[in-house]
């Protein structure tokens, strides 16, 4: 028996070691082609280990560089890195702030259509990015917020908004219901109970969920592209993008913007790591 289990612990070892290699080299490999020269990245065969690494292209990004990409410009990326930290903290923020007052009405309180309402709350989830571009669009024109910061905030909300209830909803769902009507019977208002006893004991939860939030807007990028003109609202992964002109696509730039990209999600979901494990298993028990 002890033989067995020792081999089952070598194997899943060795299982966890290849996963994590085969997770991390596209990263390593990122960062290698970010600090190497532009001929070394299109040498046949490539070179692992960049000869002369520069980290040039950072400086260039930041601004400290002199640049420019053939005969444009290089797109202000600190900007575009400040806008979607905006867009998507805001859109997370208020998309969690609204879904745990919905979530909770789902998981506790009893009315007409409630099954109806949260069946299409998790369709509005399956729809599509590129089937609502248009009445989007629509909306945004009949508005007046083209080029906004506020309705990108708002159509990543749509989209996010529903996966905040649909998860919530799990995890308050959890939580024993008699706690609640202890409360109640003590006094305690909905409101109080919500933020006192629910919220408090579904934080695991919560903050999973707004890791996942954070992760979905930041990464979005159709939406950013139709609905933004300038630098005014344009995102991190639109600057990306406009790495490639008529005439070339610089590498090193656009390995380097990715790299700095990843940077604030990664640093977040570290920080937030505690509560994941917590997070994704409480709401699978209910009372």
């Amino acid at each position: 028996m002890r033989r067995e289990e020792k081999r089952k612990r070598i194997l899943i070892n060795i299982f966890a070691i290849l996963l994590m290699i085969y997770i991390i080299i596209p990263f390593v490999w990122l960062f290698i082609s970010s600090i190497s020269p532009k001929v070394e990245l299109i040498a046949t065969p490539p070179h692992w280990i960049p000869e002369k690494p520069s980290f040039n292209n950072y400086l260039k990004l930041m601004g400290l560089q002199q640049a420019s990409i053939s005969t444009g410009e290089i797109p202000p990326f600190p900007t575009a890195m400040r806008n979607s930290i905006v867009v998507a903290v805001c859109s997370t923020f208020l998309s969690v702030l609204i879904g745990i007052f919905t979530a909770y009405a789902f998981a506790r309180l009893e009315f007409r259509g409630k099954n109806a309402m949260m069946l299409s709350v998790i369709a509005l989830r399956m729809l599509p990015e590129i089937a609502l571009v248009l009445p989007l669009y629509m909306i945004m024109q009949k508005l007046h917020m083209s080029d906004s910061k506020v309705f990108l905030t708002l159509v990543y909300m749509s989209f996010v908004l529903p996966f905040v209830i649909w998860m919530l909803r799990s995890y308050f769902e959890s939580i024993p219901v008699s706690l609640e009507e202890s409360a109640l019977i003590d006094g305690a208002n909905r409101f109080t109970i919500i933020w006192k006893i629910v919220f408090p004991l579904a934080l695991p939860g919560v903050i999973t969920t707004c890791i996942f939030c954070l992760l979905t807007c930041w990464d979005e990028f159709l939406f950013s592209l139709i609905f933004t003109t300038s630098y005014n609202a344009k995102t991190v992964t639109v600057a990306i993008s406009e790495f490639t002109t008529r005439h070339m696509i610089d590498y090193g730039l656009m390995r380097a913007g990715g790299m700095l990209a990843s940077l604030p999600p990664i640093l977040f979901a570290l920080l937030m790591q505690k509560y994941v494990v917590n997070g994704l298993t409480e709401g699978s028990v209910k009372e």
